[in-house]
């Protein structure tokens, strides 16, 4: 009998149903149009500067404009994986998601957000390179030392979204199947869980904690380096013109990790706030990199220019 009880009390969830974002249902039609808009732009954007760095010799075999392009490729994939559901959440079709289908989304999207993270550290000792060891620079980052560097990132970005998922849905989810958010996370999806969660919970605060704040202070340090060298230069236009290199690779940066570690820090939280700031990082984010590294970066600017004109190929 007690046999029995347990079977039940452990039946499983064959689907999930995503609630979405909170919204007046008057909007509805105006946020479909929006995060439609939004995700054109996003996939549109970024296979530009991924089409930029390919045709223009002078771009795809450089360390900085392979990791950029690689960048380009994880937002596209990082919009794919969150943006179409969220549109779909603006229309009467149903918000259900199979349970393998919840699996792939949390494991896609911490695979693709923890390679972004190792990608951000790589930029990050690029510049660092180029800036503080000039001299030293082709020998300690070429083009293919980048290819094995980048190839670790997607390795470990796998890893990390293995443990993630791993863990999540190793717990027993018997109803209700209601998930508070626009997408499979852990913090919403543990919340379901018919067991106690508190390990998954400290597990996933010192994994991502781990991994985002190993990436962050190495990040930090790799710029304080750039800093400390850039104001030994002593001309301001030379401080200028080097500083303004990095200057996008840190927006993206400080945009990027804020939004992460208030959602991922705090396990437990229930605020009204987490959607919209996930909105940020998921959404906003993938969307702006584009024209970040586009409206600061000379050289990309120059080969869209060539590519535009039929000049993608120089000699």
């Amino acid at each position: 009998m007690e046999k029995a009880k347990n079977n039940s009390m452990e039946t499983k969830v064959t689907d999930f149903i995503l609630l979405g974002l909170s919204h007046p249902p008057n909007l509805r039609t105006f946020l479909f149009l929006v995060f439609l808009v939004i995700y054109i732009l996003t996939q549109l954007g970024n296979m530009l500067i991924l089409l930029t760095v390919w045709a223009d010799p002078q771009l795809h075999v450089r360390p900085m404009y392979i990791l950029l392009g690689v960048l380009s490729f994880l937002d596209m994939w990082l919009s794919t994986v969150i943006v179409p559901r969220i549109i779909l959440s603006f229309t009467p079709t149903s918000k259900a998601i199979q349970f393998g289908g919840c699996v792939a989304q949390l494991y896609s999207f911490h695979f693709l957000g923890s390679t972004q993270c190792f990608l951000y550290t790589l930029m990050a000792y690029d510049r660092y390179l180029a800036i503080c060891r000039p001299l030293h620079y082709p020998v300690l980052m070429n083009g293919r030392l980048c290819t094995v560097l980048v190839a670790g990132a997607w390795g470990a970005g796998s890893i990390h979204g293995t443990i993630q998922a791993t863990l999540t849905f190793r717990l027993p989810y018997c109803g209700p199947n209601q998930v508070d958010y626009f997408f499979c996370d852990i913090p919403a999806v543990l919340r379901l869980a018919c067991a106690d969660t508190t390990i998954n919970e400290l597990v996933t605060f010192v994994d991502i904690g781990v991994v985002a704040a190993s990436c962050f202070l190495l990040i930090l340090l790799s710029y304080a380096n750039i800093v400390y060298a850039i104001l030994q230069i002593h001309t301001a236009d030379g401080r200028r013109k080097t500083f303004s290199t990095c200057g996008s690779h840190l927006t993206v940066v400080t945009v990027y990790y804020v939004p992460c570690i208030f959602i991922y820090l705090r396990p437990g939280s229930k605020s009204p706030l987490d959607g919209a700031v996930a909105v940020f990082y998921t959404v906003v984010t993938p969307l702006l990199n584009p024209l970040i590294y586009t409206l600061r970066n000379k050289e990309v600017k120059s080969a869209l220019r060539k590519l535009a004109g039929g000049g993608g190929a120089t000699k």
